[in-house]
C-alpha cells in the first residue's frame, strides 16, 4: 500500500510544475468528484479535460483481506449540460489468506446531463448513465461490480455548506443471474480557510449477500492551484459485510488549455 501511495504522490509532484508553467488567471476552477462516493450534479468546465487520479487501500471485505488499487477518471464536458467520462482502475493488488493476485481493474464509460441548473435555493439536478466495457477478475469492494447503472444527482449550497446527494440503481450480474442494486449517498462539505472538509454517509444493497453495505467517509482537500486539488481521507464500513477500512489519497487536475475555441 505504501508503494502505491508514493506512486500517486509522485504523479502529483510531476503535475505541480506543469500547472505552474501553464496555469493563468483565465483557467477555470477544477470541479472534483473525488474522493467521496457521491458525485456532484454540476459538470466540469466546457472544453477542458479533467483528470481525477488516486490510490485506495482497503482491508477486510467479503472478497478479500487486503486490496490496493490505482484509479483514474477522465472527464470532458462537451456542452454546458453534457459531460462524458471514462473510469478505469489500471492496477489492483489483492490478498486473501495466503493468496495474492494482481489484475487490471474494470473499465467503464458514462455520460452525465444536467436537467435543471441551480437557481438560488433550487439545486442542480442531473442524471447519469454508466456502462461497463471490461469485467475484471479482481475482487471488488463491498459495493460489488455492475454491468450498467443510472443515477439521479442533486447538488446545492446552503448557508455556507455544500451537499451532493445521489440516488443510484445498478444491474449486478453473477453466475448468469442479474439483480438490481439500490444505493443512496449524501456528502456535506464546508470550507475551513483554504481547506475543504467533507463528511459522507452512504448505503448500498447487496443482493447476492442478502445484506446491506453502509459506510461513513471523511476527507480533506486543498487547492494547490485553481485547477489542481489534492485530497486524502478514510472510509469506515458500519456493517459486517461492508469493507471495514479504506484509506485514499489523490488529486484532481484540470488541463489548463481548452481543447477547442469557443
Amino acid at each position: 500500500m505504501k508503494l502505491t501511495m508514493l506512486g500517486c504522490l509522485g504523479l502529483l509532484i510531476l503535475a505541480v510544475p506543469i500547472a505552474a508553467q501553464t496555469t493563468t488567471d483565465s483557467v477555470p476552477d477544477a470541479n472534483p468528484a473525488r474522493p467521496t462516493v457521491s458525485t456532484p450534479a454540476t459538470l466540469t468546465p466546457v472544453g477542458y479535460l479533467q483528470f481525477e487520479s488516486g490510490s485506495l487501500g482497503a482491508t477486510t471485505s467479503p472478497e478479500f483481506d487486503t486490496r490496493i488499487g490505482v484509479n483514474e477518471v477522465t472527464k470532458l464536458t462537451v456542452l454546458p449540460r453534457l459531460e462524458f467520462f471514462v473510469q478505469t482502475e489500471p492496477y489492483i493488488h489483492s490478498g486473501h489468506g495466503q493468496d495474492s493476485e494482481i489484475h487490471p481493474g474494470e473499465v467503464f464509460v458514462g455520460a452525465q446531463a444536467v436537467l435543471v441548473p441551480a437557481d438560488e435555493a433550487r439545486p442542480t439536478i442531473a442524471v447519469s448513465y454508466v456502462r461497463r466495457l471490461y469485467e475484471s477478475p479482481a475482487p471488488e469492494l463491498d459495493l460489488g461490480t455492475f454491468r450498467e447503472s443510472g443515477t439521479i444527482l442533486v447538488s446545492n449550497d446552503v448557508e455556507g455548506f455544500h451537499y451532493d446527494a445521489n440516488f443510484i440503481v445498478t444491474e449486478e450480474t453473477q453466475g448468469g443471474a442479474r439483480r438490481a442494486q439500490l444505493g443512496q449517498t449524501l456528502s456535506i462539505s464546508h470550507p475551513l480557510k483554504k481547506f475543504t472538509i467533507s463528511g459522507e454517509v452512504w448505503h448500498f444493497t447487496q443482493p447476492y449477500l442478502r445484506s446491506n453495505a453502509v459506510g461513513n467517509l471523511w476527507a480533506i482537500s486543498y487547492p494547490l492551484r485553481r485547477n489542481l486539488v489534492i485530497d486524502a481521507g478514510f472510509d469506515h464500513g458500519l456493517t459486517t459485510t461492508s469493507t471495514h477500512w479504506e484509506e485514499f489519497v489523490g488529486f484532481t487536475y484540470l488541463l489548463p488549455r481548452r481543447l477547442w475555441s469557443k
